[in-house]
């Protein structure tokens, strides 16, 4: 597939632009029809939401709140009303406003505070706060605010005001593709590349997003689905992108042609791309476990956009890379593989010595990342699940200035009232709720005619989100209810939350497990060893608990929060674990798969666990943490989404990718297989011969005969190269070797001396290195027979490439050069 979308390259970016388009046109066309349901079957508070739905007819609109308050006097007093009254008789006005209940009307007495310096009014809209035009909204607040003077603070809180307060739509987003690109130009060189994983990512979140808008008509799809869809699928498309054109870019360096390179590249690093992102399906599918219709919407919306990145990645990218060829490389690489011919294929420089280094000290880098992870993973002792609300919005935000002026002037509960749903009479219920703990209030609501529900609303005296709120509804169910001998059910938006956060505690367990042991299915499959996924699924549970520890750090202890734009410190988000686990575990999978199958592939070839660990390391440590960097900032400038359950996943998710890279990958993680040794690979008899085949890497033909066996020599300290890697010896595996040998000339017959000869395996490794003689004679030794390329650069001729087949016998193969100016084939 990768060579028809290489060679086919334009129908397949006419086939990608097209796909995009209609969806998008679609998209927009239909609307969306997002749905946030909270409730859960077989809990008190859906038992109140269903008393209520039947009770009451749902209003159509969305009810926004505007407060007032003054510092001397009251708002009675006539100056004030001669303020207030007009600019709220123009809102009432507006088209598109519903109604507006004033303080100042008959019924409106209860909406003043007890020291009368405190008042709100009730405006309701004509349509749900994600319909209501933002034009509209502005109004309102401006009229609003146009009343307030010296000694008269005018604010408004609601969802509707929210969302004229939130950032422009894709800010986050672009700012998080604008750190990649930078990641990405230092890292690649060449403006290019820089682009090609970018553009895949794109197109794979768009279509995800817009797909993931169309199901929200035909399912319940919530308001934060698409926004942590865009999230993982950025970081993801992105990195995928960028192992697979990291491979290709390395294969040219190699002396592969551009075709064969990028064919080559999805066929390794391509294949663990299709891994990765099953592993992250696989994990988001986990949600399911918790049987949650809410977080149901939030696996269709991410998987979708994750089964579209990588569908850009192994479909759009090659195509990309067709099109800019050797372009995939900077100029001054093209320049450097024409002068001085294919790059070794061994792996130099910070890397390979880190490598060393963790190779010579395991037990200390073990025991250092340990402590690290550990200290980090305290504050998750004291994690809290629960909601969030507009007190947890920025202090500047006036939204949070309406939540505060109304819990000083009505009382800490009034911003999440509970109310007390029943059928049949009140059989003294009213007075022993008044008379409770915790109740600053009690009072019975009026009913439509005719039905005999029962509603009464209580105002706690703590906040939403504290904990003696909690208390009070256990209070509510277990003694007081029970005691008024009354089928009573605790309903409302704080009960709902208090209900969905127990409830997935007590799932969590089970989902973790599930995810786990999927987890460790698919390793123990790929990688044939039960010590490789059993250390995936501790690492994995370690990178949470830090991660995790973070979390609870910055947003319910409230460490730099403010500083960091983040608003007031409160409980995590009762759905934020569930879905940062998903997440977690399927990002850790993909750096598991992509560290482990570099190392597997040497363990294939060598049978040498320190090798296998070294060489992978070194391979891979510094495209993991490219990719890893890259994440970090797409994921950190959702703190920019103005969506406070965003901001928590991106800190969250940002946190556990930096620990899960830079520490357990690159060290605890290499460190723990260098203590285990050649029990990595263990796995047994019985085992072996019951589990299917699915190979990460793919199987090259003749592969003992193609490459020759690395015997490494013990490691000693006094022997490390320049790069700080214990140095090695090589040892062809006798039996089975061949050669290929011939003649440079050029078109007149010349000899070229001095030339750089490669020979290369299919899978891109560099095999044998020779200069030509004197007479443009050369013999290069091959591992037996199978399929090569020979690569050929000389200072003045252009650099030549060619596929060769080559049999038991010795291969004659002769070589004719064209002079540079002739034939430029790297332009």
């Amino acid at each position: 597939m990768a060579r028809w979308c290489y060679r086919h390259r334009l129908v397949v970016l006419v086939l990608w632009v097209g796909a995009l388009l209609g969806v998008g046109a679609a998209g927009s066309q239909a609307g969306t029809d997002y749905a946030n349901v909270f409730s859960l079957p077989d809990t008190d508070s859906k038992r109140a939401y269903d008393l209520m739905t039947d009770a009451f007819p749902q209003s159509a609109g969305d009810t926004d709140t505007v407060v007032w308050r003054v510092d001397e006097g009251s708002v009675r007093d006539e100056d004030v009303r001669e303020r207030i009254e007009p600019a709220l008789k123009e809102i009432g006005g507006y088209a598109g406003v519903g109604e507006v209940s004033s303080p100042y009307s008959e019924q409106g007495a209860a909406q003043i505070s007890r020291d009368g310096r405190t008042a709100y009014a009730q405006v309701t809209f004509t349509e749900q706060a994600n319909a209501v035009p933002k034009a509209l909204v502005e109004d309102v607040v401006d009229t609003a605010q146009d009343a307030a003077r010296d000694g008269l603070q005018v604010e408004l809180g609601g969802q509707a005001i929210t969302r004229i307060q939130e950032p422009p739509t894709g800010l986050a987003e672009m700012v998080g593709i604008a750190a990649a690109a930078v990641v990405l130009f230092l890292a690649f060189g060449s403006l290019f590349a820089m682009l090609l994983p970018i553009v895949t990512a794109v197109f794979g979140v768009g279509m995800g997003m817009m797909g993931t808008s169309l199901l929200s008509h035909v399912t319940d799809v919530p308001e934060v689905a698409p926004l942590l869809g865009s999230l993982i699928g950025l970081g993801v498309g992105i990195d995928y992108a960028l192992f697979i054109v990291t491979r290709h870019r390395r294969g040219i360096q190699r002396g592969l042609d551009p075709e064969e390179s990028a064919v080559a590249a999805l066929n390794t690093s391509g294949r663990a791309v299709l891994f990765a992102g099953g592993t992250v399906c696989i994990a988001l599918a986990g949600m399911l476990v918790m049987n949650m219709r809410f977080l149901d919407g939030v696996v269709i919306g991410t998987s979708l956009t994750v089964v579209m990145s990588v569908l850009a990645a192994i479909t759009l990218l090659p195509a990309m890379l067709g099109v800019l060829g050797p372009r995939a490389l900077s100029r001054r690489q093209r320049r450097k593989l024409a002068a001085d011919g294919p790059e070794s294929g061994d792996a130099s420089g910070a890397a390979a010595r880190w490598s060393g280094f963790v190779q010579r000290r395991p037990r200390s880098i073990a025991f250092l990342a340990v402590v690290v992870m550990a200290a980090l993973a305290i504050p998750v002792l004291s994690l809290r699940l629960g909601a969030t609300d507009q007190g947890n919005h920025q202090e500047s935000t006036t939204t949070r200035q309406a939540y505060d002026l109304l819990a000083e002037g009505f009382g800490p509960g009034f911003n999440g009232p509970l109310q007390l749903v029943s059928t049949g009479g009140d059989d003294g219920l009213l007075a022993r709720v008044n008379a409770a703990d915790g109740v600053a209030a009690a009072v019975q609501m009026p009913v439509p005619p005719g039905s005999d529900v029962s509603v009464i609303q209580v105002v706690p005296t703590t906040s939403p989100q504290s904990v003696e709120t909690d208390e009070l509804i256990d209070r509510l169910r277990d003694d007081v209810i029970p005691a008024a001998g009354t089928d009573t059910h605790v309903g409302g938006v704080t009960a709902v939350f208090k209900d969905f956060a127990a409830v997935t505690g007590e799932r969590i367990p089970l989902f973790v497990g599930a995810i786990i042991g999927l987890g460790f299915l698919l390793l123990l499959i790929a990688f044939r060893s039960l010590v490789v996924p059993l250390t995936a699924a501790v690492m994995n549970l370690v990178a949470a608990a830090a991660s995790f520890g973070v979390l609870v750090a910055i947003f319910q202890w409230g460490w730099g929060a403010e500083a960091l734009g983040l608003g007031k410190e409160g409980p995590i988000t009762a759905f934020l674990p569930v879905i940062m686990l998903s997440l977690l575990f399927g990002l850790s999978m993909d750096y598991q798969v992509f560290l482990v199958s570099r190392m597997h592939e040497e363990w294939v070839h060598t049978k040498d666990n320190a090798r296998a660990v070294r060489v992978g390391l070194a391979e891979t440590s510094r495209v993991i943490n490219s990719a890893a960097l890259i994440m970090i900032c797409v994921f950190s400038a959702f703190v920019l989404s103005g969506d406070t359950e965003g901001a928590m996943a991106g800190i969250g998710l940002a946190a556990a990718v930096a620990l899960d890279a830079f520490i357990l990958r690159t060290a605890l993680v290499p460190a723990a297989m260098h203590l285990l040794g050649r029990s990595n690979w263990w796995l047994p008899g019985w085992l072996e011969k019951r589990l299917p085949h699915l190979a990460v890497e793919p199987k090259e033909e003749a592969y003992l005969a193609e490459e020759p066996y690395l015997a490494e020599e013990p490691v000693a300290a006094e022997r490390l190269d320049e790069a700080g890697v214990p140095a090695q010896r090589t040892e062809a595996v006798p039996g089975g070797a061949s050669a290929v040998h011939g003649f440079l000339r050029t078109p007149d017959g010349s000899p070229v001396a001095d030339a750089v000869l490669t020979l290369v395996s299919r899978g891109g490794r560099q095999l044998d290195r020779v200069d030509s003689l004197a007479d443009g004679s050369y013999i290069l030794a091959a591992p037996g027979p199978g399929s090569y390329l020979l690569a050929v650069t000389a200072a003045g001729y252009a650099p030549r490439a060619r596929h060769l087949m080559i049999g038991g016998e010795p291969l004659v193969y002769d070589v004719e050069l064209a002079a540079e100016e002739a034939v430029d084939a790297l332009s």
